[in-house]
Order: C-alpha cells, then sequence, then structure tokens
C-alpha cells in the first residue's frame, strides 16, 4: 500500500489488516476453506470489512479487498466473497477478481452457517 501503509496477513486471526505504523486502519476478516476434494479447490472467505471511521474515503477497504485476491492468487486459492464490500469490488473489478466455483461459494455459506464465530 502506499503512503506508508503496508498489509499484514495474520492468517491465526483471519485477518488481513491495513497499517500505517503501530495503527491499524482497517481490515478484513476471512477464513481459509480447504479443498474437500468435493469440486472447486480451496479459498479464502471475505466475511466481514472494516475501516476505521477516520480512514474511510482513503481507499483503505479497495486496497485490502485487492491484497485479498492476491494473496489467494500467490496461494493459488480462490476467494469467495461471503462480505458485501469485497463482493461488490469483485464486481467492479472483475479483471483482477475471478469468481469462484458456485461448489465451492456454496460450501463457503454451508460453513459460515454453520460455524456463526468465523463471523
Amino acid at each position: 500500500m502506499d503512503n506508508g501503509r503496508d498489509i499484514r496477513d495474520d492468517r491465526a486471526a483471519g485477518r488481513l489488516g491495513a497499517w500505517a505504523g503501530d495503527e491499524l486502519l482497517g481490515r478484513i476478516d476471512y477464513f481459509v476453506l480447504e479443498d474437500d476434494g468435493t469440486g472447486g479447490g480451496s479459498a479464502l472467505v471475505a466475511v466481514h470489512t472494516v475501516v476505521e471511521p477516520e480512514h474511510q474515503g482513503e481507499g483503505v477497504a479497495g486496497a485490502l479487498a485487492g491484497a485479498l485476491y492476491e494473496l489467494a492468487a500467490t496461494e493459488s486459492r480462490s476467494v469467495v466473497p461471503l462480505c458485501p464490500y469485497v463482493a461488490a469490488w469483485s464486481v467492479k473489478h472483475s479483471d483482477l477478481a475471478p469468481q469462484p466455483d458456485p461448489a465451492l461459494a456454496a460450501r463457503a455459506k454451508e460453513r459460515l452457517s454453520a460455524d456463526p464465530d468465523l463471523w
């Protein structure tokens, strides 16, 4: 990210954060859905995007969404955008955000329904 900001992945916490030094500007909460052999592969499932009020309108959420797709591509995973912001971003940036396999998206929704703590 620019302007002295960087993106940090905290896989254990399921959080991709945008930081300026020690200040968290915003985050995407996600979980990893592993390949279960039924099709569609594995994914990073975006469930929630938050930008601190004082940093809204600075492009933080868009930078996070783009970084999530880059991270997934690096890991040969899909992104399932269950978060409304990431879903809207993926439509606007369809060249950077391939749509997930429908079976994979269905599995992600089932997993989230079965475990609300992922939200």
